[in-house]
């Protein structure tokens, strides 16, 4: 493929996401001041539907299945850096506001 064909395809990708958030920004602004409409159950069952496709795609995928382990510690590793050093930093801040 060319590349030119190359991008046309990128720029048509950005607008399947650009034009949809750009229409719910418009509704939402539009229907500001009417009935509020309480979407969140549409948003958790969106979620876990996407939480589900991802799990599909690593499930069927043979080679990711394999790296598991490795991704799964190094995973785990920066979990456990990011845990400590959010309470440290909290901690810190809590000093430094002088919030008991």
């Amino acid at each position: 493929m060319t590349l030119v064909g190359e991008a046309l395809i990128d720029i048509i990708y950005l607008f399947s996401l650009t034009i949809p958030l750009i229409a719910g920004i418009l509704l939402g602004y539009v229907l500001r001041e009417k009935k509020h409409i309480n979407l969140g159950k549409v948003t958790f069952g969106t979620i876990i539907v996407l939480i589900f496709s991802l799990g599909f795609s690593i499930g069927s995928n043979n080679e990711l299945l394999g790296s598991m382990p490795k991704i799964g510690l190094n995973a785990l590793v920066i979990l456990g850096l990011v845990l400590f050093f959010s309470v440290v930093f909290f901690k810190a801040a809590r000093k430094m506001v002088k919030i008991e």
